[in-house]
């Protein structure tokens, strides 16, 4: 998994046996929330030691409900789209299992809540059983291949509208191809985005209803939003129906919220994430 300014840490038997150097030193969000003023191969190790501690990942004790992390991140925006009926799935990714699609409000967070950019995983038997207990469909239970286009073909046929999370461009105008072939809805949603060219930044954004700003220079720079969420690493709506989606997460945030109309996006330079690639 890549985490932490995209920092790759590989998982094996339940102990952080590799770790790469980070693209980035300093995230606000990880400063405000487990207080990592310096972003090291250390940090990022700690960090997957401590998710793998208090949520299990990539360990049979993989917990798949827990409480929201952020107000407004991919996995929460999603799990109160589906809740209030704007979706009526999901198709995401979880360690241990890869490529998921339910419909299931609680999993979609369960899953997603703790997890960043999952390159590779293997099939865990006791995940793979409790996503499925949970209402969940494995894409490839025998393999837990990561294929966002083939889940999003599964989803295709079982609902009419759906989210499906995506990294890359090419996969975003893939879906776009498929939602008129199969005429269906489908709420792209990019994450993951740390590092990403200017030119397939221009791209993501052409298909994308929401995009997660991450530490990426490009998307603050090419992002027209008609929403934004968070001025530190913020969430932005790029469609109307991403406006809507945002706007919906926004009734079930805890805390007091600020409306206002000016010109988006707002990056106050002292919160960005450093440096900005």
């Amino acid at each position: 998994m890549e985490l932490l300014g995209k920092t790759r840490v590989k998982v094996k038997d339940g102990q952080v046996v590799e770790t790469g150097e980070s693209l980035i030193k300093w995230c606000p969000l990880f400063d405000k929330v487990r207080g990592i003023k310096e972003i090291t191969p250390e940090a990022a190790a700690a960090n997957m030691e401590f998710r793998m501690k208090e949520h299990g990942m990539f360990t049979p004790k993989r917990k798949l409900e827990m409480d929201v992390f952020v107000g407004f991140g991919a996995s929460e925006v999603m799990m109160t789209a589906t809740r209030r009926g704007l979706i009526e799935a999901a198709v995401t990714v979880c360690d241990g299992a890869g490529t998921v699609i339910t419909s299931n409000p609680s999993l979609i967070q369960g899953m997603g809540g703790w997890i960043s950019g999952l390159i590779e995983t293997d099939p865990m038997p006791e995940v793979l059983a409790g996503i499925e207990e949970r209402n969940g469909t494995v894409l490839d239970p025998k393999t837990a291949k990561i294929d966002q286009v083939a889940g999003a073909k599964i989803a295709a046929e079982r609902y009419s509208k759906f989210a499906v999370t995506v990294a890359e461009a090419d996969d975003a105008e893939e879906l776009r191809r498929l939602e008129k072939e199969r005429d269906v809805q489908i709420l792209i949603v990019g994450v993951h985005l740390t590092g990403i060219g200017e030119v397939e930044a221009e791209r993501l954004l052409g298909s994308a209803d929401i995009v997660t700003s991450c530490a990426s220079k490009f998307i603050r720079e090419k992002v027209r939003p008609l929403v934004q969420v968070g001025t530190a690493v913020p969430l932005f709506g790029v469609t109307q129906w991403g406006k809507e989606v945002l706007v919906e997460r926004a009734k079930e945030v805890d805390r007091p919220i600020l409306i206002n109309t000016m010109p988006l996006p707002v990056l106050p330079e002292n919160k960005q994430p450093r440096p900005l690639v």
